[in-house]
């Protein structure tokens, strides 16, 4: 999931293929629908990202009552408007009537707090809750911003790798070797340092002693010398999401797939590239499908994410997106942190009856 931030950017204004009174206003490579003559290129307005939750008065003041998501209607979320994809919300809000929008998109300022704006998190179900405890040594997931407001995170033609974004559930494993502790958590609860008990019932312990993830961790620490190693994998199914891959999360055949691990070696965390992940864990776990190795183009990505998924092995449904990173890890001064992005598809985003969870 991406981290919350409300800004203002200078605009690309484009008209609308199918519809005289609106027309598209770009941020970055996201658009989003506005009215026709609102606003101008190269003027400043706030953007609004999708998963923002907004409070009653700014929703009323933007004429949006009883037109968002969620079940109080007040969640921003992807929608077409006359065959167009709208992601997003631009405008310009009185609270905000003072304020400078041409230096503030140069400086990068959140307006979040300010607009009382805050981000949708998802409800977890029973079967992925459960009785928690602290965990100091759990090695936490990242948030992975979006390619289309980030799409300078990489450099185009540097070698990069695209791996097929799944529908399911992110469980953290870690393993502690001195004391051959093993620590799982959800990534709601792993950004907490908060990691579930062991319980049969619950999703993620299903998943690590189903599919022998801990046993995994322990050779993997012991081949890299770390003294903790972290296992991310998607845990899916029927019962966990939607789109199931034609697994079934209510029962032992769950689902589970590797998408990153990290290490701990010499008192620095590392994230191993993906060739490494797949030459040490290649054949003990399922990883997630590897879709595209070669250069980097955010055209290419931004196809890639649309498609059929290939983790079933039978395309039984739609793709939901792509993760895309360096074919060797590295730091991204466009985001302070990992050099990692997410595209996902148009049309999972629309999709009718989809669900959300954490």
């Amino acid at each position: 999931m991406s981290t919350l931030r409300v800004t203002a950017e200078v605009l690309t204004v484009h008209e609308h293929p199918d519809a005289d009174a609106l027309e598209l206003a770009q941020v970055g490579l996201y658009r989003a629908v506005v009215a026709k003559g609102a606003y101008r290129t190269g003027e400043a307005a706030v953007y609004i990202p999708e998963q923002s939750v907004l409070p009653a008065a700014l929703i009323e003041e933007l004429g949006l009552t009883g037109r968002l998501a969620g079940g109080k209607s007040d969640r921003v979320k992807a929608v077409r408007l006359r065959g167009e994809l709208s992601q997003g919300i631009v405008c310009r809000p009185r609270a905000l009537a003072d304020v400078d929008l041409v230096r503030a998109a140069a400086d990068g300022t959140d307006f979040a707090e300010r607009l009382g704006i805050t981000k949708w998190v998802p409800p977890i179900p029973p079967t992925m809750s459960g009785d928690v405890e602290a965990a100091s040594d759990l090695l936490p997931w990242v948030d992975v911003e979006n390619i289309q407001r980030y799409p300078d995170i990489l450099t185009p033609g540097e070698p990069v790798v695209l791996t097929e974004k799944l529908h399911g559930s992110a469980c953290l494993l870690t393993y502690v070797a001195d004391e051959k502790r093993v620590y799982v958590s959800s990534k709601g609860f792993g950004s907490k340092s908060l990691a579930l008990k062991e319980d049969p019932r619950n999703l993620y312990w299903r998943a690590v002693r189903g599919h022998g993830v801990a046993e995994a961790a322990a050779v993997l620490a012991d081949r890299l010398g770390a003294r903790r190693v972290g296992i991310f994998g998607e845990v899916f199914g029927a019962g966990v999401q939607d789109l199931t891959y034609g697994a079934d999360g209510r029962r032992e055949s769950l689902g589970y797939a590797v998408f990153d691990v990290s290490a701990d070696i010499g008192q620095a965390v590392r994230w191993l590239d993906p060739a490494e992940v797949v030459e040490l864990l290649g054949g003990k776990l399922p990883l997630v499908p590897a879709v595209y190795e070669g250069p980097y183009d955010v055209s290419r990505v931004l196809e890639l994410a649309s498609g059929r998924e290939t983790m079933s092995g039978r395309e039984l449904h739609l793709r939901e997106g792509v993760v895309v990173r360096p074919a060797g890890e590295r730091y991204s001064a466009v985001t302070g942190g990992r050099a990692i992005a997410k595209a996902v598809s148009p049309a999972y985003l629309t999709r009718k009856g989809g669900t959300e969870y954490e």
